[in-house]
């Protein structure tokens, strides 16, 4: 009998201390989550140097770049090298500083902690120093920019405050950084920080971009309110149904709280609650106090709405434990239900107070005895934009099948062009905010409807751009080129300063367009200048303004006069780029270069008239008996019916405010059904 030995126990794992990278890279995951959580420690340095202006430019959510420009008190150079150290502070000295703290910041781990999992460079000046200092740093020390160098911080050109940038944030932690590969998402957590703390601070002006993108998507302006701030990141909407409030208490032998809340009324209405809540002028989360105020709502919002509410909490320092939690989001605080309790209180009376104005919407039930209304026949319409129109039984295709030989012998069912909408752009010059009121104000109601709700019925003429819509039972014959033009300007005002882009390959020679256009124009005997006289100043006046028509308008010419794009109006749309020489030789004499709205109309006006679609212009050297010529002829006709029915007159009917001149003779009713039906009774 063999009797195996016991096997030995393993002995206990031998203890070991952690090296100090492995440490800094551990503390650096607590603190700095993703993207935003970097975000919101760097905007509290931000507020707690003074800063009234916070630009932030954001690239792939953050995660390549994201960098934050103030122009607060700035960094002094002498205390650069211990920067990014862990536990470096300006806000504390002793431990019972912990208890008077009236900043954000007061652990001194935030850039360290970023400097452990990203590369990090600040570019600071205080106001007091003759130039600002440029430092870069790795694992919490001052790295050279290039092998070879120095790490000391470089004096360079800067404005007063500091600049930090961090690119390539995780690049060092594979796992965290494949956890967040949906860009998107954590764009949208870096615009809902700031949204939060733009509201908690409206003197301050935040500015956030794509890096790249010329136009912000969160832009707020300085010495504002916190209304107006709230009206201005959540919609216009919500003011009418805003409410606010100051609840206080200061007795004796209890801590002294003050609070102030903006909270919306039982007419409003959101898919989700929005809380905000700040403590001290602090970001922080509370489960506690969130669902005390969502109880208020219970019992008078309808099911599936939630409200907003926004919660400004100011408390002792003494009554406060603002270090519970890495990221600060949490903190402890004395008497908390009590002041909760009092809070709900008050909101839940001023609710109750306002209640008496609440708004129902309803809708009337038919009963079905009275069953359904006849329509007449001569009231009947059309109403589906599938029905057959005058060009259905034409083959006409989409311009990009153009050229292939099997779209034009046996042409298949195109699919329409995705629809996008057209947003407006942000722009703050005067001149423009005149020209887009000007459209409003002229607006003819009447009109707009009809080209609102018309159905395209069919193409009558393509040279003289007549076509033929339906509104309600009538029939009106509309001048589709006059349409355009208006159309393509309100477009032009609508894109101004963030135009895309049709770029040009090969890029012409600016010079050699304006003289084709001169040379086709007879000059009249009201000027002495000769026509290579008049291409030179043409052209000067376009190069010398290159970057005003490159910033606003996307028109690009190189130093070497070379037309490298021209701004694209309206996606799918492409204008008919023989055109382009008149359109560039009417910018000379057409545009008003003197008045900044003026400018900014003629040269839109031009614009428009060069997208405006019209025949193609023959070249009378060729001859016309070419079938080549021929075929591309019918080619372009084809292409030009396919835009205007598919991609103009929707989008007339999405973007254009008529004005009333198109009244006059470029929208005529031709046909009215009851009116017809009166005259077929009589025959």
């Amino acid at each position: 009998m063999n009797i195996e030995p016991e096997s030995e126990l393993p002995g206990p794992a031998p203890i070991r201390r952690l090296q100090e990278s492995l440490i800094n890279r551990i503390a650096a995951g607590e603190i700095i989550h993703r993207p935003a959580s970097a975000l919101k420690e760097l905007l509290e340095n931000s507020l707690d140097a003074g800063a009234t202006t916070i630009r932030v430019t954001v690239k792939d959510g953050g995660l390549k770049l994201l960098q934050i420009q103030d122009n607060g008190s700035g960094i002094r150079q002498s205390d650069l090298p211990i920067l990014a150290e862990r536990f470096t502070t300006s806000k504390l000295s002793t431990f019972s500083d912990l208890t008077k703290l009236t900043t954000y910041g007061f652990r001194g781990e935030a850039l360290a902690s970023i400097s452990h999992v990203a590369h990090l460079s600040v570019v600071t000046k205080t106001r007091t120093s003759t130039c600002a200092y440029k430092a870069l740093y790795s694992d919490g020390k001052l790295v050279p920019a290039q092998r070879g160098q120095s790490e000391e911080p470089k004096p360079c050109a800067g404005n007063d405050g500091t600049t930090i940038t961090i690119e390539n944030l995780f690049f060092n932690t594979p796992t965290r950084l494949s956890a967040l590969r949906n860009t998107s998402e954590e764009y949208a957590r870096i615009l809902d920080v700031l949204t939060k703390y733009a509201i908690h601070n409206p003197k301050v002006s935040f500015m956030c971009k794509k890096a790249g993108s010329s136009s912000p998507d969160l832009s707020t302006p300085s010495a504002s309110t916190t209304r107006h701030a709230i009206k201005m990141l959540y919609g216009p909407s919500i003011e009418k149904d805003l409410l606010q409030i100051a609840v206080n208490e200061d007795m004796k032998g209890e801590i002294s709280w003050s609070s102030e809340v903006y909270f919306t009324n039982v007419n409003y209405q959101a898919k989700k609650t929005v809380f905000l809540l700040f403590i001290n002028s602090r970001l922080v989360e509370s489960t506690r106090i969130k669902r005390a105020i969502e109880n208020v709502y219970t019992g008078i919002l309808p099911k599936g709405a939630s409200p907003f509410v926004y919660l400004s909490l100011k408390i002792d320092p003494q009554s406060v434990d603002v270090n519970v939690h890495p990221t600060k989001k949490e903190v402890h605080f004395l008497n908390e239900e009590e002041i909760t309790t009092q809070i709900c209180d008050t909101l839940q009376a001023k609710i109750a107070e306002k209640s008496q104005s609440r708004v129902f919407e309803y809708q009337e039930e038919v009963s079905a005895s009275s069953g359904p209304k006849k329509v007449y026949s001569h009231h009947k319409v059309r109403t589906s934009l599938h029905d057959r129109t005058l060009d259905s039984m034409f083959p006409v295709v989409n311009p990009s099948q153009i050229g292939k030989g099997s779209a034009e012998s046996n042409p298949q069912p195109q699919s329409l062009p995705r629809s996008r909408e057209v947003k407006e752009s942000e722009c703050f010059l005067t001149s423009v905010t005149t020209l887009r009121n000007q459209i409003v104000k002229g607006k003819h109601k009447l009109l707009t409807e009809i080209l609102e709700k018309h159905t395209f019925v069919g193409i009558v003429d393509v040279d003289r751009c007549l076509s033929l819509i339906q509104y309600s039972t009538k029939l009106y014959l509309v001048n589709h080129g006059a349409l355009a033009e208006e159309l393509f300007y309100q477009l032009g005002l609508r894109h101004f300063g963030d135009f895309s882009r049709l770029k040009l390959e090969p890029p012409p020679s600016l010079r050699e367009l304006v003289k084709i256009a001169v040379d086709a124009e007879e000059i009249s005997g009201e000027t002495s200048l000769s026509k290579p006289d008049i291409v030179d100043r043409i052209v000067n006046i376009l190069h010398s303004r290159r970057s005003m028509l490159s910033e606003y308008f996307s028109l690009n010419i190189s130093e070497d006069g070379l037309v490298q794009s021209l701004p694209l109006i309206l996606r799918d749309y492409t204008p008919n780029l023989d055109k382009l020489p008149l359109f560039l030789m009417r910018l000379g004499p057409q545009v008003n270069w003197t008045s900044e709205t003026e400018c900014f109309e003629s040269f839109l006006r031009e614009l428009a008239y060069f997208y405006v679609p019209g025949p193609m212009i023959s070249d009378p050297s060729i001859p016309t008996t070419m079938s080549k010529e021929t075929d591309e002829d019918i080619a372009g006709s084809k292409a030009e019916i396919w835009q205007v029915q598919h991609i103009l007159f929707p989008a007339m009917r999405r973007y254009l405010a008529a004005p009333k001149s198109l009244l006059d003779v470029d929208v005529v009713q031709v046909a009215s059904l009851p009116d017809l039906y009166k005259v077929f009774e009589r025959c």
